[in-house]
């Protein structure tokens, strides 16, 4: 697979636009490995190889175990994840392959159980962020591998 543009040089104004999000969630009061763990689930469900690179290798630096990013594909039949971590994982999947125009109501009462509106807000913006990265990556065939730990931290001001 050959790489057709290298958004991260090319589109240095329109990655610094993505960014600022970044920067805004780093800030906000979901766990920084809750997000990423969302990061890595939405990356499965859309087979972008070069975020699940890149979470996959943020993840495990950040103290995830292996187990968990094994059977995440599964994680309703995994007794490894938190009730808070399945509620967000239920509505990344929803938010993600949104059907008939609508997320079930089950899924936001879920949800609502767990996440403030402010946090549930916020749980959207990371899933529809990493559904535009996993697009763009995908698209432009940013090639998987190369990443290293920390190489696209937001750097906040």
């Amino acid at each position: 697979m050959e790489q057709r543009i290298n958004a991260f040089e090319k589109g240095q104004h329109a990655m610094k636009a993505m960014y600022g999000i970044g920067a805004y969630l780093s800030k906000s009061s979901i766990e920084p490995k809750l997000l990423h763990l969302l990061y890595f689930r939405v990356s499965q469900i859309n087979g972008c190889a070069y975020c699940l690179d890149m979470h996959s290798k943020d993840l495990r630096a950040a103290g995830e175990t292996e187990q968990r990013l094994y059977v995440l594909d599964a994680w309703r039949e995994a007794p490894l994840f938190s009730e808070r971590e399945c509620a967000a994982l239920a509505w990344a999947e929803a938010v993600t392959r949104i059907r008939d125009g609508n997320v079930a109501d089950e899924v936001y009462e879920r949800a609502r159980k767990q996440f403030s509106e402010e946090e549930l807000i916020d749980l959207t913006l990371g899933i529809t962020t990493i559904n535009t990265y996993n697009r763009i990556n995908i698209a432009f065939r940013t090639v998987a591998g190369s990443y290293t730990v920390g190489q696209h931290k937001v750097q906040v001001k």
